[in-house]
């Protein structure tokens, strides 16, 4: 990867700026004229940039529109937008102002939408258009608490929202009174401690808590995160997981505005390689899911290519993991491979990829190995939505991907009863808005909260074994950590997602969703027609995706062994309410939508 040209340390330290708006206040300060984000403009067909001083100057212009509705500060305020300087500037200008900010995920559920919006007695939503808006109205009598509803495009159809208004006129409305002078950037007298936003937490089961983090919680994990990977004002961040994520909107939009760095909005993850070359950015952030289905591109593209050209990108692999443990040996082959092999790789990210960060669920050492061994720094981390999000990190200059990484500063943990991992600290959320019983039974007397994941700490360094509620005991009282083997049997390219079950069964069973790509080639394979979905069902393609899963989970105890499967080609998504916002299995709800399969594979048994 090219050097950068300069890296400049530049980060505000929290205790200074009072507030979440303090920070942008300061940013703004220090580097007026210096790009703060960039976004693809569909008018102009173009990609444009915003410097921080133009960020502050429309935040005081929403300011100034927020300032004319009937809210006070405490009240709580939506965004539901993709991630876009609108998200930005809109929280900016709330928090600013002492509002609550409360984040929806665009691709949400309407039924889900609506409990938070009433739970949280929501006073003013802001969406993005006409699609956003036509999915409210079969919740529209339920949302009548609202006393102003935005869009940022223009909507033709906007019954029954007598409250409707478009973003810029909303704003364009309230400005004229300033007599075309700019309004002043307001900043509520806001304590560290008190409130900023309640992030709804996209729980596998049962209805979404609301946590409740502070300014203090949100500053001091972000600073945190600034001392286990340094940041410089030179970093361009490309930012495509939700703001709405907690992951991202700490580590990919507070840590930039702490540091000077730029981010730059990814078009949508069906863009995101085209992004990736035109941004060329120097740090991502993403969950699991995004490297493993790059892992599952690379791999279903080797078997095209020579026996030659597997072997050398084999070798690179190899030879680059090699280096990353014993980076002080000399690799005679090494600069050729590069130049073969890794290069092409990373030019794929840009080129000027200087680290990946990786969080939300564990990543498969398998696929971190290729990652690393290929030249990238990939550095996985850890935590919780209540948490801030994060517990701990690896650092570059000490990566173990087998592990998730030291602490924070600042941030206390211990192994409590049943192996769970315990966390206290200033990142710790002040509790689940209206559920003092949830509070109480995630965080004791002694303000540890329980993480309901079990772990080991080796020399500061924490290794999460499995979760505490996840684990699966067989009719014989095997016990086997379900996500351990999911991992290891997606790394398959020809498996797109996969739940393994058994729960009170004699034996481990899984429900594959095949990769659409890989599906055809199989069937060509095995001579049965891809087009037809009862050939799913054949003898032969269930022997062969179950071969392939055994090889993949061989390392497993002999009773951990799949020994039934159900094969589809229906992904699960959010939209048909079988995974979380964030990309988690709702492992009750596929259970109940697969009921009839799963009593197939266990007839008889």
């Amino acid at each position: 990867m090219p050097a950068m040209s300069a890296n400049t340390l530049d980060v505000i330290q929290y205790e200074t700026v009072g507030s979440l708006s303090g920070l942008l206040r300061e940013r703004a300060k220090r580097t007026p004229n210096n790009p703060a984000y960039r976004y693809f403009n569909i008018d102009s067909n173009a990609w444009e940039e915003i410097t921080w001083q133009q960020t502050v100057n429309r935040v005081a212009q929403i300011q100034a529109a927020l300032s004319s509705e009937a809210l006070k500060p405490g009240d709580r305020v939506a965004i539901m937008l993709k991630n876009c300087p609108e998200w930005v500037q809109f929280e900016q200008a709330a928090i600013g102002l002492g509002l609550v900010v409360v984040p929806l995920y665009t691709n949400d559920r309407v039924d889900n939408i609506s409990y938070v919006l009433q739970d949280a007695g929501v006073k003013l939503l802001l969406l993005e258009g006409q699609e956003d808006l036509d999915a409210l109205t079969e919740i529209s009598s339920q949302i009548g608490g609202l006393v102003r509803l935005l869009s940022t495009t223009k909507c033709k159809h906007t019954k029954p929202y007598s409250h409707f208004m478009t973003f810029n006129d909303w704003i364009e409305n309230s400005i004229q009174t300033y007599e075309n002078q700019q309004p002043a950037l307001q900043s509520n007298s806001a304590n560290l401690d008190d409130l900023a936003t309640i992030v709804y937490t996209s729980g596998t089961t049962g209805r979404a808590k609301g946590v409740k983090l502070s300014h203090r919680n949100i500053l001091a994990n972000a600073t945190g995160g600034t001392r286990h990977v340094t940041v410089y004002r030179e970093d361009v961040f490309l930012s495509f997981l939700p703001l709405s994520h907690t992951l991202e909107r700490t580590v990919g939009y507070y840590i930039p505005m702490m540091c000077g760095a730029s981010i730059a909005f990814a078009r949508s993850v069906s863009d995101l390689a085209e992004d990736l070359m035109t941004i060329k950015p120097t740090v991502l952030i993403s969950v699991p899911r995004i490297y493993e289905r790059i892992y599952g591109k690379i791999s279903t593209q080797l078997t095209l290519k020579s026996s030659f050209a597997q072997s050398l990108f084999h070798k690179a692999v190899e030879l680059g993991w090699c280096r990353f443990q014993h980076p002080n040996n000399t690799y005679i082959l090494w600069p050729m491979l590069r130049t073969l092999v890794a290069n092409k790789v990373m030019a794929k990210l840009g080129g000027r990829m200087r680290v990946a960060i990786c969080g939300g669920a564990p990543l498969s050492l398998d696929v971190a190995k290729t990652f690393i061994g290929l030249g990238l720094n990939l550095v996985q981390g850890y935590g919780l939505t209540e948490t801030s999000p994060i517990i701990s990190a690896n650092k570059m200059e000490s990566n173990d991907p087998a592990s998730v990484g030291t602490p924070l500063d600042g941030v206390e943990v211990k192994i409590g009863p049943n192996d769970e991992l315990l966390t206290r600290g200033p990142s710790i959320m002040l509790g689940y808005w209206n559920n003092p019983t949830a509070t109480k039974e995630i965080i004791d007397d002694d303000g540890w909260l329980h993480t309901g994941d079990k772990a080991k700490i080796e020399q500061n360094r924490i290794y999460i074994t499995g979760r505490i509620k996840e684990i699966i005991v067989l009719s014989n009282g095997k016990k086997i950590a379900p996500a351990d083997m999911e991992m290891a049997i997606a790394i398959d390219s020809l498996i797109d997602q996969v739940m393994v079950i058994g729960e009170c069964r004699p034996f481990l069973a899984a429900l594959i969703i095949l990769n659409h790509e890989a599906w055809p080639a199989l069937a060509n394979k095995l001579n049965v027609n891809p087009d037809d979905p009862t050939t799913l069902k054949d003898l032969a393609v269930q022997k062969t995706v179950l071969q392939s899963i055994n090889e993949h989970t061989r390392a497993f105890p002999g009773y951990a062994k799949i020994r039934q499967i159900s094969v589809s080609l229906e992904p699960w998504t959010v939209e048909n309410g079988l995974m979380t916002p964030t990309l988690k299995l709702k492992r009750n709800q596929i259970l109940s939508h697969y009921e009839n399969d799963i009593n197939i594979m266990y007839e008889g048994h």
